[in-house]
């Protein structure tokens, strides 16, 4: 599991209660991680972060105690888009085997302003603004990186989409990142990957 925060924010306990919860409704074992912050560390460190974390975890399984279960990543907003940067990258990479994908409120798409960017952009837990401030941090100016798919999963090329696990994408109505999550659910399910999207009103 991946936490939120923009790349800046958050470390590995900030949604424990959310993993603890997750833990005993899933009876999976949760191993939520810690990754390298903006803007002391831009990107891509978060990216190669999270890969690498997720290739520990599948080479120490045994060892705390959830082999021989299938390896799912999840996470929640800009940790969702760490879970699909992950699940990408395990195909492009020959990376550990994932079984499914959990992405809460993801970034799918920083290289462009959505409608719900628009209609959600202020008034409500995350605005408009913040998600520019986060990806000045983590980007570091440098405009072409939000096209990259490692910040932008929903610009990866369409093998890489197909190559996806299952996925269970959820959004907020009243969320400014709304409209990228649930595009890149249809991406997937237009790839042919088994996709849930849930959208709470």
């Amino acid at each position: 599991f991946f936490h939120g925060g923009g790349w800046v924010l958050g470390d590995a306990v900030s949604n424990d209660a959310f993993c603890r919860d997750l833990c005993v409704k899933s009876a999976a074992l949760v191993v939520s991680v810690n990754y390298r912050h903006a803007p002391e560390d831009r990107f891509p460190d978060a990216a190669e972060d999270a890969i690498t974390a997720t290739q520990w975890v599948a080479d120490h399984a045994e060892e705390l105690g959830a082999a021989p279960r299938p390896l799912v990543v999840a996470g929640w907003s800009a940790g969702g888009t760490l879970a699909a940067v992950v699940a990408q990258a395990s195909r492009d990479e020959g990376g550990p085997a994932i079984a499914g994908q959990l992405l809460i409120c993801p970034v799918t798409d920083a290289s462009r302003e959505w409608p719900s960017m628009i209609e959600n952009g202020e008034g409500y837990f995350l605005t408009a603004k913040s998600m520019v401030w986060f990806l000045d941090h983590y980007l570091s100016g440098d405009e072409g990186s939000a096209t990259d798919p490692r910040v932008s999963p929903l610009l990866a090329e369409p093998a890489a989409l197909a190559a996806s696990p299952p996925t269970l994408v959820i959004t907020a109505e009243y969320d400014p990142l709304r409209d990228e999550g649930e595009a890149y659910a249809g991406s997937l399910a237009a790839a042919g990957v088994p996709v849930t999207l849930t959208r709470y009103d």
